[in-house]
């Protein structure tokens, strides 16, 4: 069997045993206490729920969300350069600039626009 395809299907099972292994110790060794408050909904650490859940959103809340998304994959991005850094030499140090710049001038322009700003 190839090491690689030996090395994935480890993982594989790794994935599904560990997982499973762990939900089932949860349920026999952990506490079975029937409280009513388990049953309710809970929201923001208040038991009782206030208002209707038809509530409208500010445009702003959306945009910091797409924006921390946004955020965060590139330093999804970061982790496999820096794994190859010594690979990539010099050309990869450069385009990897280039990412960072860009990103940057994306930041400083939301900041810019006041996409930031909670009002």
């Amino acid at each position: 069997m190839n090491a690689s395809l030996f090395a994935l299907l480890c993982t594989l099972a790794l994935a599904v045993i560990v997982p499973g292994v762990l939900i089932l110790a949860i349920e026999r060794l952990g506490p079975r206490r029937k409280v009513a408050a388990k049953g309710l909904p809970y929201e923001a650490g208040i038991q009782r729920t206030v208002g209707s859940s038809r509530e409208r959103f500010s445009v702003k809340f959306y945009l910091v969300a797409i924006l921390f998304i946004l955020f965060d994959v590139e330093a999804v991005f970061l982790f496999p350069w820096a794994a190859s850094f010594r690979e990539l030499g010099v050309r990869g140090l450069v385009e990897m600039g280039t990412f960072i710049a860009v990103l940057f001038f994306g930041y400083f322009y939301v900041l810019g626009r006041g996409a930031l700003r909670w009002e």
